[in-house]
């Protein structure tokens, strides 16, 4: 069986009066991301994660923000399309493990709606992700609430 590696990270700013959504699931905080899309750092990790252990180019290239078809999008949408053009090439996920990285709000109560959320658009079963959360003990811009990060490594493997 042949299996392949991916990482995927991504930045969003943070500003008040935003929404915050992490894994499809909207997080209750007066902060959330300016971004194209949703802002959505964890499932735009993810997609990086996945496009990268399949040699398929980057979320960039294949959701440009330059389009205007992704303003405000649901990163959900993103991720089926990736996860569609993963089984289009004959590959399938083996598993996905990924850490939040932002010093507010604390979201470990979060973390397996996060998880079961992934699983549903993915279609695969929820062992096969991990979702973490970390602060950066008030260091750099996710300690001092200016960003949010998330990072993601995803193995697949040859149907």
């Amino acid at each position: 069986m042949m299996f392949r590696i991916g990482q995927g990270f991504d930045v969003h700013k943070l500003a008040e009066g935003e929404s915050l959504i992490l894994g499809g699931i909207k997080i209750n905080h007066t902060k959330g991301t300016i971004a194209h899309s949703d802002g959505d750092v964890l499932i735009h990790a993810i997609i990086d994660a996945i496009l990268g252990a399949a040699n398929l180019g980057d979320i960039g290239n294949l959701f440009p923000d330059s389009d205007s078809k992704y303003k405000n999008i649901d990163s959900r949408i993103l991720l089926i399309k990736t996860n569609e053009l993963l089984h289009k090439n004959n590959y399938e996920i083996g598993n996905i493990d990924s850490t939040i990285v932002l010093q507010k709000p604390k979201i470990a109560e979060y973390l397996p709606k996060i998880k079961n959320a992934l699983a549903n658009v993915l279609n695969i079963d929820a062992n096969k992700i991990s979702v973490k959360a970390t602060t950066t003990e008030g260091l750099g811009f996710e300690g001092r609430e200016e960003g949010v990060s998330a990072q993601a490594i995803c193995l697949i493997y040859k149907k």
